[in-house]
């Protein structure tokens, strides 16, 4: 069961977002588990042709994923997963 913590900045799109442990295998699965719990999340991080979207960045076990395509980077028992948005601005 991966453990998965999110950058508070997600928690005003998502209110009561907060660490969670999520039974997965791969980060594709991942994300589809979490839109189950929170729904539009997975739409918030992945873009329409199913690649992860430019500004979120998605580590495990402190290694950035390898696959934005299809998220097929799998996931270990207790895997630490940090899902990270990119901020800009002026």
């Amino acid at each position: 069961m991966a453990v998965v913590h999110f950058t508070s900045h997600l928690s005003k799109f998502f209110p009561g977002l907060r660490e969670v442990n999520v039974e997965a295998v791969t980060v594709a699965e991942l994300v589809q588990r979490l839109d189950e719990r929170h729904p539009g999340i997975a739409s918030y991080l992945i873009e329409d042709h199913g690649g992860l979207r430019k500004h979120v960045n998605i580590f495990v076990n402190q290694n950035l994923i390898r696959d934005r395509k299809t998220l097929s980077d799998p996931l270990t028992d207790n895997a630490e997963v940090h899902i990270l948005q990119a901020l800009s601005g002026g």
